[in-house]
């Protein structure tokens, strides 16, 4: 028997070596995913946080592509060298960063995700302190650069404005409200907005729903639907304000580019629906005839306590800032976001060049 034991444990430690070699050889994830620079001589310096989640990645590989220097700060070196690879300098904190270095933005994504798991105490006390600390930092860091940056991106999300059951549409002077999810962005809003003491012009951008096909949402709404389930949560009357990646990456890269943009911009597509209509439009593009399966929202309420209301109850916000500022969104119905990523799930991944020119003045407006 001891003999058998130790004949195993020697497989299992070789299986083990095999796998971390066939890791080490394998090709880095931005080689794969065939990603390049353009040449750009007056390209950007962005410094982008939480580079390795959903938005970030995406975000990363469009400046790349449009030829912009980029730094990343990450937790985890090895897995932004991987996405990365030779495109984006790494840190791992932010004093290696130099007093004369020349960042012209910083795009602010970092943060705990927000439905991971419910809202404890100690929960809302990781959502809050991964949010501030790294902006805390940030604005320490412009204070102390040499020439600190023209513009500032930073991540919000339309649980700014709290639990909305009415058809009112809510706009960028709507109010927030006295429960944690408004609170939460509330404070990170003011922490960000710090920046502005030091000259630099900051923008911040309330997430909707972020439909994409590598990440985000979308995945998991799809696949039970895929699997013949179509869920419905409470009533299915809720709103649901959306945005499709590409028009959110869109929206950064305008963002960037304005010479006084600053303050709150509803990161949405114009048209927001009800829960229930995602679903059957989710159905649609997967040419599925699910059953529906109604989760009372008594039920979610009981296991998931206040984050089941980010399912149960919904916010109808439009982006009036962007449209009155001449934003053109290539997606602004479901349907057409749906059947885009539906379509690109079949291609293979290009990395792909922003809409605007090259900015000869990595400082100005092109």
């Amino acid at each position: 028997m001891q003999v058998a034991l130790g004949a195993l444990d020697n497989l299992w430690r070789a299986a083990r070596n095999a796998l971390a070699a066939l890791r080490h050889f394998r090709r880095p994830s931005w080689e794969r995913r065939g990603l390049k620079a353009t040449p750009c001589a007056g390209g950007k310096h962005v410094l982008v946080t939480g580079a390795t989640g959903f938005i970030g990645r995406e975000l990363v590989y469009r400046l790349v592509a449009r030829g912009d220097e980029i730094t990343v700060f990450a937790r985890d070196r090895d897995k932004a060298a991987d996405l990365f690879g030779p495109h984006a300098t790494i840190v791992t904190r932010l004093d290696e960063i130099p007093d004369s270095a020349r960042i012209d933005a910083i795009v602010n994504l970092a943060g705990a995700p927000i439905a991971s798991r419910p809202w404890t105490t100690r929960r809302k006390l990781d959502l809050l302190t991964s949010r501030l600390v790294v902006t805390e930092g940030l604005v320490k860091l412009v204070a102390r650069l040499t020439t600190p940056p023209v513009t500032w991106v930073n991540a919000s999300a339309i649980g700014y404005y709290g639990v909305r059951d009415d058809d009112v549409p809510l706009h960028e002077k709507s109010a927030s409200q006295a429960i944690f999810q408004s609170e939460l962005c509330v404070a990170w809003e003011k922490c960000a907005a710090r920046a502005a003491e030091h000259g630099v012009k900051v923008a911040l951008l309330r997430f909707g729903l972020v439909l994409g096909r590598d990440g985000g949402a979308l995945p998991a709404l799809a696949r039970p639907v895929r699997l013949g389930v179509a869920t419905i949560f409470g009533s299915g009357k809720q709103w649901v304000s959306w945005i499709h990646v590409h028009d959110l990456m869109e929206l950064i890269l305008f963002v960037l580019e304005q010479a006084t943009l600053a303050g709150p911009l509803n990161a949405t597509a114009p048209t927001p629906l009800r829960q229930a209509e995602l679903i059957d439009a989710i159905a649609a593009a997967a040419r599925a005839r699910p059953l529906r399966v109604r989760i009372p929202a008594r039920l979610l309420r009981a296991l998931l306590g206040e984050l089941a209301e980010v399912f149960v109850a919904g916010q109808r916000v439009v982006p009036e800032r962007a449209t009155a500022l001449g934003f053109k969104f290539r997606y602004e119905t479901v349907g057409s976001a749906l059947e885009s990523l539906t379509a690109s799930a079949a291609r293979p991944f290009r990395p792909r060049s922003a809409s605007r020119p090259c900015n000869p003045d990595p400082r100005g407006t092109p």
